[in-house]
C-alpha cells in the first residue's frame, strides 16, 4: 500500500506520471506511462500555423471543437455527446488565410478552415505536448467524426526560431562543462542518462529544462564527458499508444556505440579522434568548376572485401584506404592520374541494417552458372550478414559502425572515417559522399526510429490520414518542415568541416525543396571554406511530384542553382529501355550501344524501326551537350531546334541551364551493370571481345559529354553482378571487385529471388552463355583503355566546358538531321580563342560492329590527326589507330564499335 501511494503521489507531481530515475536508462526502450483512451491514430486534419486549423473535405458551416487532454485521456463515441468533463475549445470559420500559408498547404485541398479563439492560442504550446482531437458535432451536439491533427505547420509557426537557431543541438563536451540540447517542443519531459562506456548501466539520470521560445530542452553537466555514452529519455503522446517514455539516441549523434544503442561524446577537435597528421594533412584543391569533376562511386565493403592485398583486419574497413599498396588502392591511384578527381562512396553514416557486432558470413557453395543455389545461400542470411548499400538511414551526423575496426568504442569509427578520407586525399583523390536525407529507416515506435519518438508525426511526410508516405522505399522525411530541413543542412555542414569531404551526392534529391537545398549549397560551402559541389538524383515522383508540395530539387527546377542532377536521357538511349524493365521487354528493349535496329537480338527482331534508331541517336547527341534545355541542334526530324523540344518519354529532353548542373552515366549502383545489360541485349553470339568494345563505348559517351561524368566502380573492369537488377542486399558475392583482373562476377548463379526471381527463366540462358563471360584479357583491355579514355578528357578544357554559351558556341555535330546514319556519332568542339594543346577536337561513335564512313565537308581540308594517346605505341585501343582521315574530302573511317578523337594540334 505505501508502494502504491508513493507512486500516486509522483504521478500528481509530474503532470499525470511518474518522474524518469536512473532505472528508466537501462530498461526498455519504451514504456507506457499513461495508456490512451481514443485508440484510433488517424490525422486527417491540418494545423496551418499557430492560429489556423484546415480538416480537408469538410463542410465549413458545421460545428467543430477542440478537444484537449494532458493525461490521454479522451473518450469520443461517434452519435453520442461530448462528456462535460473534456476541456473543449470552440472553434469559428477562419475570415483569411495568409498567402505564404496557402502556398504552403495547397496540396491539401478544400475543407473548413477554422481559427482557433485566443484562449487556446495563448495556451497553445502546452495544449501540443498533449493530446488534442478536432470534433465535428451536428446541431444536437452529438459527436459526427473526429481526428487528430497533422502538427507541423503549428509547430513551425511556434518555434521559427528554432529552424535558424544558431545554438548547437546535440551534446557539446569541453573542458569545465558538457552542454546538452534537444529539440523536443511537445514532449512533457526529457531526461539525460549518462554512461561510462557502451554496455554497463547509468551512472546518472538528470532532467534537463524547457526551452519555451526554441522547443528545445537543455541542460549542462558541470564536467568534461569526453569518451563517456549518453541517452535521453523523452516523455511525450503519440496516438495510438498514450502517453510514453521513449528512451532514445540523439538525432544529432556524431558517433555511437555498437548496433547504435547509445550516443557517444565526441569533441571532434580533441586530437585523439584524429588520425596522425589530420591538421597538417595536404587535400586536394578545390576545382574551378563542376565540368572538371570527373566521378568513381565506390562502396566501402566493395572496395576491400575480396582484396587479399589488405590486411585480413582492413577488409570491408575504412583502414583498407589507408593500405597504400594494396591492389585496390594501386588501382585508385591510377585512376586519379588519369583524371578521376572524386571518389564518391556509396553511404558511410550509421545506417541501421548491418550486424556491427557479429555479422554472418554465408557458405558459398559451387555451382553452375545459372544455378539457384548460390542466392539461396546468400538470402538466408542476408538480414544477418555484413553487407548492405546503406540506403537505411539512422544517425545521418555519425560513421557507421560495421566499417570501423571496434564498433563498441565510438572514438574508433571517428578517428578511422578520417584516416579514410586522409588517406584518399593523399592518393590525390577528392572525397565524395552519398546522403540519404529523403527518408529514415523506421518511424513510428520502432527501435530504430529516432526522430519520431522524440517528436512524433513531425519529421516525416504524412499522408492525408496522417500516415508516413513511403513512396522513397522508406519511411519519407519532410525536409519542407524547418527542423528537418535544418537537420539535413547541419549535417551536410558537419561532414563538410569535421571530416573534410569535398563534395556530395543526394539521394532521391528531387523528393526535397529547392529552397532547402539552395540553404544546404550555402552552409556546405560556409562550413568548408570553399565551394562544395551537390548533385543528387532530381527524380519527379510520388507524393510531392510536379511540385505538388513545394517547389522541387528536381530535373529542370534547379536551373540557376549550379547543383547537378543525374540525366536519364542518354543513359536510356545507350543502354534501351528504362531503368526498371522487366520480362521480355529487358532483352527486346535494345539501345543505341546494343544493336537498336541494326543488330537486333532474338527477341527484338523486326521489331525496332529507323525512326526509332535516329530517336535514340538524336538523344545520345541531348547527352553529349550537357542535356541543356538551350541548345540548338538540327534533329532527325528536320527540325532545327533547342533540346527542350525534343522529346523523352512525354517530357523535354534538355532541362538543364548550365553543364555544370548534369552528372552523365550510362551506370552506377542501381539496376543490373552496362556489362549485365549489354548480356541480355546484345545478339547472343556477340564475342566477349565485342562486348568489352561497346562497355568502352558506353564509357566513352559519359567521359566525352559536357557535364559531370559520372562512372560506377568496376565499370572499367567489366563489372557484373550476374545479371542482379538491385544487389542491395545481395552481399559480398554479387557485388564483389576484383582488383587482380582476373574475374568480373558474371555466371556467379542466379541473382537473388526478390528482386529477380520472376526473371529467372529469361536470366538463365545468358548466365549460361561462353559469350557473356569475359577473360582477364578483356578485363586488362578495358581497364587500360578506360583510363586512356579519361586522359583524353582531362587532356583539352575543351571536354569540360563551364558555360552553356560555351556548349552553343563550341559543340556543332556533324552527320545529323534526317539524313544522318545514326550509327555514328560525331561531335566537332572548337577550341579558337581557349588555351589548351587542341585548336580543334572530332570524335567520332561508331556503335556498329561494323566500319562505317562518312564524309564532313566542314572538315574538308583540315590538319586532322589521330589524338596522340590514340595514336601511341601504347594506346590500349589498338583497332582505334586504324581510323584514318582524308583531307581533300573529309572522309573518315571509323572502325567498328570504336570511339575516335582526331585533334588539330595548336601551333606555337
Amino acid at each position: 500500500m505505501r508502494g502504491m501511494r508513493m507512486a500516486f503521489a509522483l504521478l500528481l507531481a509530474v503532470g499525470g506520471h511518474a518522474r524518469a530515475t536512473a532505472a528508466d536508462c537501462d530498461g526498455d526502450g519504451m514504456r507506457v506511462l499513461q495508456p490512451v483512451a481514443h485508440a484510433a491514430t488517424d490525422a486527417r486534419a491540418y494545423w496551418l500555423d499557430d492560429a489556423l486549423i484546415r480538416w480537408p473535405g469538410q463542410a465549413g458551416e458545421a460545428r467543430y471543437r477542440l478537444l484537449a487532454s494532458n493525461t490521454a485521456g479522451l473518450r469520443i463515441s461517434r452519435g453520442k455527446p461530448l462528456a462535460s468533463a473534456m476541456q473543449t475549445f470552440a472553434l469559428a470559420p477562419a475570415s483569411d488565410v495568409p498567402e505564404a500559408v496557402a502556398g504552403r498547404f495547397a496540396y491539401i485541398g478544400a475543407g473548413a478552415t477554422l481559427a482557433i479563439p485566443d484562449a487556446a492560442k495563448a495556451a497553445l504550446r502546452g495544449l501540443l505536448r498533449g493530446q488534442l482531437l478536432l470534433v465535428r458535432e451536428d446541431r444536437q451536439g452529438n459527436v459526427v467524426d473526429a481526428t487528430y491533427l497533422q502538427t507541423p505547420g503549428a509547430l513551425d509557426a511556434l518555434y521559427a526560431p528554432a529552424g535558424d537557431d544558431s545554438e548547437a543541438l546535440g551534446a557539446v563536451p569541453g573542458a569545465g562543462a558538457t552542454r546538452f540540447r534537444l529539440w523536443a517542443p511537445t514532449a512533457t519531459g526529457v531526461s539525460l542518462c549518462l554512461y561510462r562506456d557502451g554496455a554497463s548501466a547509468a551512472i546518472e539520470q538528470l532532467p534537463l529544462a524547457y526551452e519555451a521560445r526554441s522547443g528545445a530542452w537543455s541542460g549542462s553537466v558541470p564536467r568534461d564527458l569526453r569518451g563517456s555514452y549518453y541517452s535521453y529519455l523523452v516523455d511525450v503522446f503519440v496516438p495510438g499508444a498514450g502517453i510514453v517514455r521513449n528512451r532514445v539516441t540523439d538525432p544529432y549523434s556524431t558517433s555511437l556505440t555498437t548496433d547504435s544503442t547509445r550516443s557517444y561524446l565526441a569533441d571532434l577537435d580533441d586530437p585523439a579522434l584524429k588520425p596522425a597528421g589530420w591538421d597538417t594533412a595536404p587535400r586536394p584543391p578545390a576545382l574551378a568548376s563542376n565540368t572538371d569533376m570527373a566521378i568513381y562511386e565506390l562502396h566501402v565493403r566493395d572496395f576491400s572485401a575480396g582484396d587479399a592485398s589488405v590486411p585480413q583486419a582492413h577488409r570491408g574497413k575504412y583502414l583498407a584506404f589507408t593500405d597504400a599498396d594494396s591492389n585496390g588502392m594501386r588501382h585508385l591511384r591510377a585512376l586519379g592520374e588519369a583524371g578521376i578527381t572524386d571518389i564518391h562512396l556509396l553511404p558511410v553514416f550509421d545506417f541501421a541494417t548491418v550486424p556491427e557486432a557479429a555479422c554472418a558470413t554465408p557458405s558459398i557453395p559451387q555451382a553452375a552458372a545459372d544455378s539457384e543455389a548460390q542466392q539461396a545461400a546468400v538470402t538466408a542470411v542476408a538480414a544477418r550478414d555484413c553487407f548492405n548499400w546503406g540506403y537505411d538511414p539512422f544517425h545521418f551526423n555519425a560513421p557507421e559502425g560495421s566499417y570501423a575496426s571496434d564498433a563498441a568504442d565510438g572514438a574508433v569509427r571517428i578517428r578511422e572515417f578520417r584516416a579514410m578520407v586522409q588517406a584518399l586525399h593523399a592518393a590525390g583523390l577528392r572525397v565524395g559522399m552519398d546522403v540519404v536525407y529523403n527518408h529514415t529507416s523506421a518511424s513510428g515506435q520502432s527501435p530504430r526510429s529516432v526522430l519520431d519518438r522524440i517528436v512524433p508525426g513531425y519529421y516525416q511526410r504524412l499522408d492525408a490520414n496522417g500516415r508516413v508516405e513511403t513512396s522513397t522505399c522508406c519511411d519519407n522525411t519532410a525536409t519542407e518542415h524547418r527542423m528537418m530541413a535544418r537537420l539535413m543542412r547541419d549535417s551536410v555542414a558537419l561532414w563538410a568541416k569535421q571530416y573534410r569531404i569535398d563534395s556530395f551526392r543526394f539521394d532521391l534529391m528531387g523528393h526535397q525543396p529547392r529552397a532547402a537545398m539552395i540553404e544546404v549549397q550555402r552552409t556546405a560551402d560556409a562550413a568548408a571554406g570553399r565551394h562544395v559541389p551537390l548533385l543528387g538524383e532530381g527524380w519527379n515522383f510520388g507524393e510531392i511530384a510536379n511540385g505538388a508540395r513545394f517547389p522541387q530539387a528536381a530535373q529542370g527546377m534547379l536551373n540557376g542553382t549550379g547543383i547537378a542532377s543525374f540525366s536519364d536521357r542518354a543513359r536510356d538511349a545507350l543502354r534501351g529501355g528504362g531503368c526498371c524493365d522487366s520480362g521480355a521487354e529487358l532483352v527486346a528493349n535494345q539501345g543505341l550501344l546494343d544493336g537498336l535496329a541494326y543488330a537486333p537480338n532474338a527477341r527484338a527482331r523486326g521489331k525496332a524501326t529507323r525512326r526509332e534508331l535516329l530517336h535514340a541517336a538524336d538523344l545520345a547527341r541531348a547527352g553529349l551537350a550537357g542535356t541543356l534545355r538551350d541548345y540548338r541542334m538540327p534533329l532527325a526530324d528536320g527540325r532545327v531546334a533547342s533540346l527542350s523540344a525534343l522529346d523523352y518519354k512525354g517530357m523535354e529532353a534538355g532541362y538543364a541551364s548550365q553543364p555544370g548542373e548534369v552528372v552523365n552515366y550510362v551506370e552506377n549502383h542501381d539496376n543490373p551493370t552496362l556489362w549485365d545489360i549489354d548480356a541480355l541485349k546484345l545478339p547472343q553470339a556477340t564475342t566477349s571481345e565485342e562486348r568489352a568494345r561497346v562497355q568502352l563505348l558506353g564509357a566513352a559517351f559519359v567521359a566525352f559529354s559536357q557535364g559531370i561524368p559520372y562512372f560506377h566502380a568496376g565499370m572499367d573492369l567489366l563489372r557484373s553482378k550476374s545479371l542482379d537488377r538491385n544487389s542491395f542486399d545481395s552481399g559480398d558475392w554479387f557485388n564483389r571487385l576484383d582488383w587482380t583482373y582476373s574475374d568480373n562476377g558474371f555466371a556467379a548463379g542466379l541473382p537473388p529471388r526478390p528482386d529477380n526471381g520472376k526473371d529467372w527463366e529469361l536470366l538463365r540462358p545468358v548466365l549460361r552463355n561462353a559469350n557473356a563471360k569475359p577473360s582477364p584479357a578483356d578485363i586488362a583491355w578495358m581497364r587500360d583503355a578506360f583510363r586512356d579514355l579519361l586522359r583524353i578528357r582531362a587532356s583539352t578544357p575543351l571536354f569540360r566546358l563551364r558555360s552553356a554559351d560555351e556548349v552553343q558556341r563550341r559543340l556543332a555535330f556533324r552527320n545529323a538531321g534526317p539524313a544522318q546514319n545514326p550509327l555514328v556519332i560525331a561531335g566537332h568542339l572548337d577550341g579558337s580563342g581557349m588555351a589548351g594543346a587542341f585548336a580543334e577536337v572530332l570524335y567520332l561513335l561508331n556503335v556498329s560492329p561494323e566500319p562505317q564512313t562518312l564524309v564532313l565537308p566542314d572538315d574538308a581540308g583540315k590538319a586532322y590527326v589521330l589524338h596522340p594517346l590514340q595514336a601511341a605505341g601504347s594506346a590500349a585501343d589498338a583497332r582505334a589507330k586504324q581510323a584514318r582521315y582524308r583531307a581533300a574530302d573529309g572522309h573518315f573511317s571509323v572502325p567498328g564499335r570504336t570511339a575516335v578523337v582526331f585533334v588539330i594540334e595548336r601551333k606555337e
